[in-house]
């Protein structure tokens, strides 16, 4: 994998699937508990793809892949994404 980014770097492929500020959300880790924004979780981006990995124990929290206007999800390492409306 390339250099490892902070969740922020993220924000723009999540800002394409969702339609509120994701890097905010919470997402709990189904490897260790931990709780995090996903601005500040640890990923990595690559020509296969965005993946998103808990600072705690590096378990894989979210996979994302792209391609022609089509996105692939996968979330199986989050136990909960807590996703906030308000600013």
């Amino acid at each position: 994998m390339e250099n490892k980014l902070d969740g922020n770097a993220a924000g723009g492929i999540l800002q394409e699937i969702f339609p509120f500020e994701m890097t905010q959300a919470q997402a709990t880790c189904t490897g260790c508990g931990a709780t995090g924004a996903i601005g500040a979780l640890a990923v990595y981006m690559h020509g296969m793809g965005t993946v998103i990995r808990c600072p705690s124990c590096d378990t894989v929290l979210i996979r994302i892949a792209q391609r022609r206007g089509q996105y692939w999800l996968d979330m199986q390492g989050v136990r909960v994404l807590q996703i906030s409306t308000e600013v």
